[in-house]
C-alpha cells in the first residue's frame, strides 16, 4: 500500500542518485549549463568530494573523476560521466592541466581549482596570488606580524585579520563584512589546516601563502656538481636583505624555513627553533646568534655531501 510521502522520497533519491552521478551538475544553470557563481562553502564542498584521501591535491584517480564530471556535467542532456571515453580523458587531461597547472606537477592544488570555477570575486583574491612572495625572509616577516600573541602559530582571528589586510590590499578598499570574513576564514583553515587543530602552523600558513622558489631545492646543493664561489654568494645575497654581512634574526629564519623544508613536511615554529638551536651550535663559533659567509659557506656543503651520499645510498 502507497502513500502520500512515497513520490517526494523517490524524487530526493532521483536528486541524490544525480547528485552522486555527478556531483559537478548541481553548481550549473539548468538552462546554460554554465558553472554558477560559488560561494565560499560551496568552493569546498567541491573541495573536499575530489579530493578523496584529504592529501591537498586532486590526483590521480581523482583527478579523473572531477574532469569526467566536469566535462559531462555540460551538457544539455543528463550523459553519464563514463560516456567520457579514456582517449578523450587523456587528450582533455593534457588540455585540461597546460591551462592551469600552473607549477607543473600533474595534479591540480586548491590554488589551481580556484583559477578554475566561478567564485564570489573576494573571496577569489584571498587565491590570487600574482606575486609570490620572493623569498622565505619576507614569509617570516609576515608570520611575524601576524602571530600577535607569540604563540608559534595563527589563531582564527590572527587569520582574520591577515585575510583582511590581504582584501584590502588586493581592492584597495574595506567592503568585506565581518561575516563574509568569518566564512572566509573558516573557509581557509578547512583548506590549509592540516591537522585540524583550528589554527596554522608554520608548513600550513607556508602553504597558504608560498614563496616563489626554495632556493636550496635547486640541482647545484643536491650534490650533483660542485658548488662555485658565485653560488654561495648568489645564496647568501638571497637571505641578506638588508646586506649588512650577516643572516639574521628574520632573514634566519627564512634560511632556517627552507632549510627545514627539505627534511620534513609538516613543522611548527617550535620544531624551527629546535632546528635553529642544533644548526646554530654546529657553524655559530662566535656565538652571535647570525650566520656570516663562513659559516653559510659550511652549512651549504654539509648539505650538499648529505645529499650525495643520500643519492649514492639509493643507487
Amino acid at each position: 500500500m502507497s502513500t502520500a510521502g512515497e513520490p517526494l522520497s523517490a524524487a530526493s533519491k532521483k536528486l541524490n542518485l544525480e547528485r552522486a552521478t555527478n556531483f559537478m551538475r548541481q553548481f550549473r544553470d539548468p538552462d546554460s549549463r554554465e558553472l554558477k557563481k560559488l560561494s565560499a562553502n560551496q568552493f569546498m564542498e567541491v573541495w573536499s568530494h575530489y579530493d578523496k584521501d584529504g592529501n591537498g591535491y586532486i590526483e590521480g584517480t581523482e583527478l579523473d573523476g572531477f574532469l569526467r564530471e566536469f566535462v559531462s556535467s555540460a551538457n544539455a542532456t543528463d550523459i553519464s560521466p563514463e560516456a567520457v571515453s579514456d582517449a578523450m580523458l587523456v587528450e582533455l587531461k593534457a588540455c585540461f592541466m597546460e591551462a592551469y597547472d600552473d607549477n607543473q606537477d600533474g595534479k591540480i592544488d586548491i590554488r589551481e581549482l580556484a583559477q578554475l570555477l566561478p567564485m564570489e570575486e573576494n573571496f577569489l583574491l584571498l587565491f590570487r596570488f600574482d606575486n609570490p612572495l620572493e623569498s622565505s625572509v619576507e614569509f617570516m616577516k609576515i608570520w611575524r606580524e601576524y602571530d600577535t600573541d607569540g604563540s608559534g602559530y595563527i589563531e582564527a582571528d590572527e587569520l582574520k585579520n591577515f585575510l583582511r589586510d590581504l582584501l584590502k590590499e588586493a581592492k584597495k578598499i574595506n567592503d568585506v563584512s565581518e561575516d563574509k570574513l568569518i566564512e572566509y576564514t573558516d573557509t581557509m583553515l578547512q583548506v590549509f589546516d592540516a591537522n585540524k587543530d583550528g589554527r596554522l602552523q608554520l608548513s600550513e600558513m607556508a602553504k597558504l601563502l608560498p614563496v616563489k622558489e626554495n632556493f636550496l631545492c635547486r640541482q647545484v646543493f643536491k650534490g650533483a656538481t660542485k658548488l662555485t664561489k658565485d653560488d654561495i654568494e648568489r645564496v647568501f645575497s638571497l637571505y641578506d636583505r638588508d646586506n649588512n654581512g650577516t643572516i639574521e634574526n628574520e632573514e634566519l629564519r627564512g634560511f632556517l624555513k627552507d632549510l627545514l623544508e627539505l627534511v620534513k613536511k609538516d613543522y611548527d615554529a617550535q620544531d624551527l627553533l629546535d632546528f635553529e638551536e642544533t644548526i646554530l651550535r654546529g657553524v655559530d663559533y662566535n656565538q652571535d646568534g647570525k650566520i656570516n659567509r663562513k659559516e653559510l659557506t659550511m652549512i651549504l656543503l654539509a648539505l650538499a655531501k648529505h645529499n650525495q651520499e643520500e643519492e649514492s645510498s639509493s643507487a
